[in-house]
């Protein structure tokens, strides 16, 4: 694949070190870079739900004959990926089964390294061995899973040329560098990947650059019009020549002191961002309901504030175990108590609404979950980026409830939103944006019939929801709900 790198350059930061700025003005939406990974694997967990190629998660995957590990969508996705899985597929073979996910993407790694050294375009901007490792700043429990890790790796391929300190740096490098691969809908995350350019896109909490994976095309019956698994850096506004590019690397909706306690865990750096500096929005994320001028006691907002804490304990646990309608009665509960204490924005009550929309949906009680995620959305859009892809999502998500409760005219302003975000931070031809687009049709053409006749409206979707044949006279054609089918 060959990337144009014209629209960047690599610069000293100072304090950050090496970073990447435009160099041109840039526009929302925008395509910044494009990127395949240098490595990528799928989490061990999916193997068999995933494809290795494309990362897409799909039914029926084909089976690797040799090493009966990794899965296919068919034989395209599996021709395309040979060069990575050759070597990958006789060390599993050998070994009688696959090792974890760490190992066989440092596995990946070293192998291309040694085919192909470790810049294998001339648009690769730094070679992968001079990244960032940071093992001398693991703490101790870390040092001990990167020794057992490296050991692993040496059974896995006991004939390797490199000695344990370059391995150790490749496996540190993977540990502060790694890119998370999510499906072809955006809602799982799958699996790891390195991209050397990505890597030098420095951190800010409020990012003026998104990155997205595109999953690649395969369909063409040309091979010549395929195109690879990429990420995607894009603009989330006007960008101004020689302005650094930045992304986010832990989600916003945090207060700034656990934000940088994270950022410090996982990629040993101290945030000292404007959001971070400054604390915006942390006001906002912790505060307090205020009700004609009066709120409630500092007192009174610390007992809501640790009981919502137990709560969204409570509430993972029953998720992890299945108990969706216990995870449904302590939403409602802790709810009762949040709503008169804690503010429309405060990060745990949003927390809980999340959790309530997305478990009632699932159980399809619409109605009650479209109002959680009606309160969820208006929520965010006081927090996040206007154009923030999880902002996009949630949107999108929300819209969907609300076309399945009925309420057509809401859902649909929600999905034109959720269609105007992901347009920057996705672009028109990602899979989630094109099904966004097709619901944004479909929701179109049914708001126009509610508006010409409420009682028609309804009565053909009672008539979906019960799966019964409806003849109707229109002006307008349409395709009954099949959202409901």
């Amino acid at each position: 694949m060959t990337l144009d790198m014209d629209n960047v350059e690599v610069f000293d930061t100072g304090v950050k070190g090496r970073g990447l700025r435009t160099t041109k003005d840039l526009c929302a939406g925008e395509v910044v870079l494009a990127e395949p990974s240098f490595a990528a694997v799928v989490f061990d967990s999916l193997s068999q739900q995933v494809c290795h190629s494309c990362f897409r998660r799909q039914a029926n995957l084909h089976r690797c004959a040799q090493c009966k590990f990794a899965h296919y969508c068919d034989r395209t996705c599996q021709t395309a990926c040979w060069d990575e899985h050759k070597q990958e597929c006789g060390a599993i073979k050998k070994n009688g089964k696959a090792p974890n996910e760490n190992v066989r993407l440092a596995a990946r790694v070293l192998w291309r390294i040694q085919k192909d050294t470790g810049i294998v375009s001339d648009s690769q901007l730094t070679s992968v061995d001079q990244l960032e490792d940071h093992v001398a700043d693991m703490p101790a429990d870390n040092l001990k899973e990167l020794k057992i890790d490296v050991h692993n790796f040496l059974d896995y391929c006991p004939n390797t040329r490199h000695g344990v300190e370059y391995i150790s740096h490749i496996f540190g490098i993977i540990n502060c560098n790694g890119f998370t691969l999510s499906d072809q809908r955006g809602q799982q995350a799958v699996g790891v990947g390195l991209f050397p350019n990505l890597c030098l896109v420095n951190h800010d909490c409020w990012p003026n650059c998104a990155v997205i994976l595109n999953h690649g095309n395969h369909s063409a019956l040309n091979a010549t019009f395929h195109s690879k698994r990429r990420v995607e850096l894009r603009a989330l506004g006007k960008i101004a020549e020689n302005e650094e590019l930045t992304v986010g690397y832990v989600d916003f909706l945090n207060v700034s002191t656990d934000r940088q306690r994270a950022l410090k865990h996982q990629y040993h750096f101290d945030c000292t961002c404007k959001s971070c500096s400054k604390n915006l929005k942390d006001d906002l994320m912790m505060a307090a309901k205020e009700t004609e001028g009066n709120k409630p006691s500092d007192e009174l907002v610390k007992e809501v504030q640790e009981l919502s804490l137990e709560c969204l304990a409570k509430v993972e646990a029953a998720r992890t175990a299945g108990d969706f309608h216990e995870v449904v009665k302590l939403c409602r509960e802790c709810l009762d108590k949040q709503e008169p204490v804690l503010a429309d924005t405060h990060l745990y009550q949003l927390r809980i609404l999340s959790a309530a929309s997305e478990v009632l949906s699932y159980l399809k009680f619409f109605s009650e979950a479209a109002e959680y995620s009606r309160r969820m959305v208006e929520g965010y859009m006081k927090l996040y980026h206007p154009n923030n892809a999880q902002l996009g999502m949630a949107t999108m998500r929300a819209g969907v409830t609300h076309w399945h409760a009925g309420l057509i005219e809401v859902g649909h302003g929600m999905i034109c939103k959720a269609y105007a975000i992901l347009m920057i931070t996705h672009g028109p031809n990602h899979s989630i944006t094109k099904d966004l687009e097709s619901m944004r049709m479909q929701t179109e053409m049914e708001q126009r019939i509610f508006k010409q006749n409420e009682c028609v409206y309804h009565s053909m979707r009672e008539a979906a929801l019960q799966n019964k044949p409806m003849a109707v006279r229109l002006k307008v054609p349409m395709n009954v709900l099949p959202f409901l089918s």
